[in-house]
């Protein structure tokens, strides 16, 4: 060996066998991660090896067709909704649903959405998050698989509401907080935070209402509807039905001053009209 040579692999620094090894052990686990559950599971790797529940999460949104033929459709779809109930946003971005920043494709940002949110002395995180952002996006959305999913986080992560559409207002099924709202109910498709506290969706309206008739195209429901509110801190569901004058079509509950008030349509609250209703956001739901 040439003198040169030989002094060169002298003056090299040691080969550090273990983290060679180590390095190797990292690769082969994404390939084989990426490889069950995809590339974009593979970016949230470091996440999930520290959230229990986002793994339990991935494992039953990509195993749908074998758990389903395991434990029945219901129950599948029961078991989605109270995960969802528990995930993390970051929980909830690994699996590759749609986010605050784009509806229709994963997030493409793990590496800093992955990360611990940064939240200032006395703060809290904020409701409205746009990825690219530590600690994920505050919303998510399924625009692809038969559940059609959405997700939606109140600031701090305090509440959240979780609505599995399933292409039908017979079929879809709400949880806030972790519990099941509306059972029995027609929903609609996509429900509202109000005041970081209500939540409020349109649901099926009366029958025999004068102006009932079909709704406007791509309406879920009929022409008039009703409105359930849940209070999420209370953990209290009132359901307000319009009265024959009163033509909701789009109702809105406004919170202000310790009351609510419900108008018939966004345009009518805009406005700054009369509400067709008021109430005591305090006061215990009647009967």
């Amino acid at each position: 060996m040439p003198a040169d040579e030989a002094q060169a692999q002298e003056a090299a620094p040691p080969v550090d066998a273990a983290a060679v090894a180590a390095a190797a052990a990292e690769r082969a686990a994404q390939e084989r991660v990426a490889q069950r559950w995809g590339r974009h599971a593979a970016e949230w790797q470091h996440w999930l090896a520290r959230s229990p529940v986002g793994v339990d999460l991935l494992h039953w949104w990509f195993d749908e067709a074998d758990l389903t033929a395991l434990v029945g459709e219901d129950r599948f779809v029961e078991r989605l909704g109270e995960l969802l109930s528990q995930a993390a946003p970051r929980d909830i971005a690994a699996t590759g649903l749609g986010c605050t920043r784009r509806v229709d494709r994963a997030c493409r940002f793990a590496e800093v959405c992955s990360q611990d949110p940064v939240v200032p002395p006395g703060g809290k995180i904020e409701s409205y998050r746009h990825g690219e952002v530590p600690g994920a996006c505050s919303s998510f959305i399924d625009c692809w698989t038969r559940h059609q999913i959405e997700v939606d986080f109140t600031a701090g992560d305090r509440h959240r509401s979780v609505l599995l559409f399933r292409d039908s207002p017979a079929e879809a099924r709400l949880w806030v907080n972790g519990v099941r709202v509306g059972e029995g109910e027609w929903l609609d498709k996509g429900g509202f935070w109000e005041d970081e506290r209500f939540f409020t969706i349109r649901i099926e309206g009366p029958t025999d209402h004068p102006q009932q008739g079909l709704g406007h195209i791509g309406a879920q429901l009929y022409n008039i509807v009703s409105l359930l509110i849940h209070d999420a801190e209370r953990g209290a569901t009132r359901i307000l039905v319009p009265e024959d004058t009163e033509n909701w079509t789009d109702p809105v509950l406004d919170v202000r001053d310790g009351r609510g008030y419900v108008y018939p349509t966004r345009e009518a609250r805009a406005a700054g009209g009369t509400p067709d209703r008021t109430f005591p956001i305090d006061e215990p739901e009647a009967g």
